[in-house]
């Protein structure tokens, strides 16, 4: 019997679990597409590709050409695009496709966040006055705040944004995580942040950052997701593998 054929859209920690659970199985021939947005990327123990596609139509050649039984999108959940071409693409030629992503971060007693749309939005709510702001929303969501030069910024990312996209005052760390909550206290404190912005991806490699800014009584202005379309989405390594062998 053939192998079935797995494409994962991956790039995040359930994309490298699912890889993992799937790397000694026979019984599946799988690839991991990455994004290459991340300069030095944790490379799964599956073959990969690394790139786009080329939309739409490139997606659709991708899958016909390599004979792909079923794709998992396990994209991050800002990826917006990604997902929305797998959808059209899937649902145009009739291909298995499901949504492995982790639960968004909901607010708890004591948080205090400020839900926005999106980037744009997320400058808005600085406001004018100059505060310390502690910036993890990813390189390319950084060139929004250059739209408000007047706050002092301490961004944290895995790979350096480009010096035209940067703010002028603006520190720079480069860190993956997971972060733990008392180091997480300790930079904040040491750099006075009165101010956090985030996008909510959800997960627990870098929550510890909200528990933080909990303790701190510190704002957190939360970018939620963007919206997405209609899809089958599972949350645990257990769903997104029945959702394979029901499809097998």
């Amino acid at each position: 019997m053939a192998a079935y054929r797995i494409l994962i859209l991956g790039g995040t920690s359930e994309a490298m679990a699912l890889a993992r659970a799937l790397a000694d199985r026979a019984e599946f021939d799988v690839v991991m597409s990455l994004a290459g947005r991340t300069g030095h990327p944790v490379l799964p123990p599956v073959p990969h590709r690394v790139g786009g596609f080329g939309g739409v139509d490139g997606l659709a050649d991708y899958l016909e050409d390599h004979c792909i039984s079923a794709v998992i999108d396990a994209t991050h959940p800002f990826a917006a695009q990604m997902t929305r071409n797998a959808a059209l693409v899937c649902d145009k030629l009739g291909v298995p496709r499901v949504v492995f992503t982790r639960p968004a971060w909901r607010p708890g007693e004591g948080d205090h966040w400020i839900s926005v749309p999106n980037t744009e939005a997320a400058v808005e709510v600085l406001g004018e006055m100059p505060r310390k702001v502690f910036l993890t929303v990813g390189r390319l969501s950084l060139p929004a705040f250059k739209r408000a030069p007047q706050h002092r910024y301490l961004m944290r990312s895995i790979d350096a944004p480009d010096a035209a996209d940067r703010p002028p005052h603006m520190a720079l760390i480069l860190a993956r995580g997971p972060f733990d909550v008392s180091a997480e206290k300790k930079l904040m404190v040491e750099h006075q942040i009165d101010i956090v912005v985030t996008k909510n991806s959800g997960g627990s490699a870098t929550d510890a950052k909200l528990a933080a800014a909990r303790e701190l009584r510190l704002p957190v202005v939360m970018i939620e997701r963007p919206a997405m379309p209609e899809s089958r989405v599972v949350e645990t390594l257990e769903e997104v593998m029945g959702f394979i062998e029901a499809h097998r």
